[in-house]
């Protein structure tokens, strides 16, 4: 009898949970919502720092304003760092990997964050909008479209899509609303955007170098006769009506006077435009990449541009097939997408046929400033 007593005394003691569990319990409940508060708080500085009332406060609150950015740009700066040290998943540590090993195939690397997707909308919201430190600023129908989109593909190179135009048409906009159409960048990303017109305008140069005379530049160059054939069969596809090529080239074919105020005359004169550019920026800070060489080695022409924006060599021969419809190449991977991918149907039309002596007299006529332009930026581009 004494013995069940003591066992039924006995008996609750032993049915009691181990006293850590609660513990446990407690520390698991602690890290979850401290990870829900650190997503809460990078969500809401990324939103807060999008809405446009904030950036016009009044000069009184710019002190706290200052201490609130200070703040978030130490944030940023550790989640960046803490991006790049990922070892796995996602598309930023693919990146660290990369850059790590640029020789190993890993062809998912090509494909950046999907710009539409949570995951991206999170980081990029953590980001900050900056004034582009390249541009891509010319020629029109050289191959700007290809080299953005090769570009694109690289995890710290971010750029605009549509052409801005600010250097041109809406420098009077001023310089914030420019920087509110770039896209947000973190730490170690460069902010780009290409507006093929720049080169030939003439303002251009002095305006840019007022936003920073640091910006690199980059201009994409192409057999000028070629470039103007091309100019002037986007222009007929839009305006079937329009004169003949022929009849545009001269002012008096009689005579085989050109006539330089056409403009798809005039902007193959590379050498004239880059003499503006002079004044302004040293020649080391221009880069010159072949628009033939984008289209037969497009590995290599994006080699040098990753090399003149000081970034490791993470898009290869891996990234690219060369579509035989269209006559150059493709992406394996897009941005954001894990589907090939090709410029639209506006690039690459067929050329009409052009009299071959009218061809042969323009070849002429830029031969002097060809062989000036090779003078000037050291390279032969071999048009001639």
């Amino acid at each position: 009898m004494g013995q069940r007593l003591i066992c039924c005394l006995d008996a609750p003691s032993a049915l009691q949970p181990p006293p850590l569990l609660p513990v446990r319990r407690k520390l698991l409940l602690l890290c979850i919502m401290l990870f829900l508060w650190l997503y809460m708080f990078y969500s809401c500085a990324g939103s807060c720092a999008s809405v446009p009332g904030l950036a016009g406060r009044p000069a009184a609150g710019a002190g706290e304003a200052a201490a609130t950015a200070g703040a978030h740009g130490e944030g940023l700066q550790v989640l960046s760092k803490l991006l790049r040290r990922a070892p796995s998943g996602g598309a930023m540590g693919l990146a660290g990997s990369a850059a790590a090993s640029p020789s190993e195939p890993r062809e998912e690397q090509s494909a950046a964050p999907d710009p539409t997707s949570p995951i991206s909308s999170f980081f990029n919201g953590s980001g900050t909008k900056k004034l582009p430190q390249a541009i891509i600023i010319g020629v029109k129908k050289g191959g700007t479209r290809a080299l953005l989109e090769f570009l694109r593909v690289h995890p710290d190179i971010r750029a605009v899509g549509a052409e801005p135009h600010f250097f041109d048409r809406n420098y009077e906009q001023g310089f914030a609303w420019y920087r509110d159409l770039m896209p947000r960048t973190l730490d170690g990303q460069i902010t780009m955007e290409k507006t093929p017109s720049y080169f030939v305008t003439k303002e251009a140069p002095a305006r840019i170098s007022a936003m920073s005379k640091g910006t690199k530049l980059i201009v994409v160059v192409r057999d000028p006769v070629t470039r103007a054939i091309s100019d002037y069969t986007q222009t007929l596809s839009k305006k079937p009506d329009i004169p003949t090529f022929e009849s545009l080239t001269f002012k008096n074919r009689t005579t085989g006077l050109i006539d330089t105020s056409w403009s798809a005359i005039q902007i193959g004169i590379y050498a004239k435009h880059l003499e503006n550019w002079l004044l302004y920026f040293p020649i080391g800070q221009i880069l010159f990449v072949s628009g033939e060489r984008l289209i037969s080695d497009p590995a290599g022409e994006l080699g040098r541009v990753q090399d003149f924006l000081g970034l490791k060599r993470i898009i290869t021969d891996k990234h690219f097939y060369f579509n035989k419809t269209k006559g150059f190449p493709c992406l394996k991977k897009a941005e954001g997408s894990s589907k090939p991918h090709c410029l639209g149907k506006t690039k690459g039309r067929t050329h009409p046929n052009i009299d071959r002596e009218v061809v042969q007299r323009l070849r002429e006529f830029y031969r002097p400033f060809n062989m000036k332009f090779y003078q000037m930026t050291g390279h032969d581009f071999g048009w001639d």
